[in-house]
């Protein structure tokens, strides 16, 4: 474990949760308590991680091999895990380009040990706020080209902002500085499902950064000016699943799309 003096380890962080409930082993026990009590109420809380994880490989694919984007802004990447979006989006293309962005302090200190990208493509990382977009961009422009197409990640980022107004406005100004033809791909919970529900009013009891769960239609509002991808805004499970997949419940506890900037 990174000891790195600004790690809190006194309070839950949702990046080392989400790598607890996905198998890791980046956490501690603070973490791992917080996880235990989000499946105690909420058991099926790992497959909404799970779920997220594939919408992530899913979606990244849809921009590499049918939009052609061969550059990203992942903002909140969270702990390294598999398929991250630049193994995915390297795999397909090794030219692409992958900025990562979180403030969690151990993140970027395992990013920088193990998110390595191909020789013909480059991966970079930075330590900043999704609340500070004059920074990650700056910095971001740094390793990608703002004249191309981006494809802009924010998974589980915009819950983080307890503020409606807000969060769309944060989401807005970065998809303000991409170019035509970069996509947002974006992902949150719902407040659909009343066990999960009661769940993260647990984990926020406790966490260092309280999670928002919101409407359906409220998260519809970060795709308002883009071009939606089919098939829009939808359950996690259901956006462009796997041919041969099994029925999903009808149960909402995320939602998630893709949307092309004009």
């Amino acid at each position: 474990m990174d000891a790195d003096p600004r790690i809190d380890r006194t309070k839950p962080h949702s990046a080392r949760v989400w790598n607890y409930l996905l198998g890791g082993q980046d956490n501690y026990d603070v973490d791992r308590e917080a996880g235990d009590t989000l499946l105690r109420v909420f058991p099926d809380f790992a497959q909404v991680a799970t779920l997220q994880r594939e919408f992530l490989r899913r979606a990244v694919t849809y921009l590499v091999t049918e939009a052609g984007v061969r550059q990203f802004l992942d903002i909140g990447s969270g702990l390294p895990t598999a398929d991250n979006t630049h193994e995915v989006a390297q795999r397909l293309a090794p030219e692409c380009r992958v900025v990562y962005v979180d403030n969690d302090p151990l993140v970027l200190a395992h990013a920088r040990a193990l998110l390595a990208g191909t020789p013909e493509g480059r991966t970079a990382y930075v330590e900043a706020d999704v609340r500070d977009p004059g920074t990650i961009l700056a910095a971001a422009a740094e390793t990608l080209d703002f004249s191309r197409p981006i494809g802009l990640m924010m998974l589980s980022i915009a819950g983080q902002i307890p503020d409606d107004d807000l969060a769309a406005d944060l989401v807005r100004r970065h998809v303000a500085a991409l170019p035509s033809g970069s996509h947002l791909a974006l992902s949150d919970g719902a407040d659909v499902n009343p066990s999960l529900v009661a769940a993260v009013s647990s984990y926020n009891e406790r966490a260092a950064f309280p999670y928002t769960l919101r409407s359906p239609e409220r998260l519809a509002v970060h795709f308002e000016g883009l071009e939606l991808v089919d098939p829009g805004v939808v359950s996690t499970p259901l956006w462009r699943p796997p041919a041969g997949a099994p029925p999903q419940p009808g149960v909402i506890n995320a939602v998630c799309g893709v949307g092309r900037k004009p």
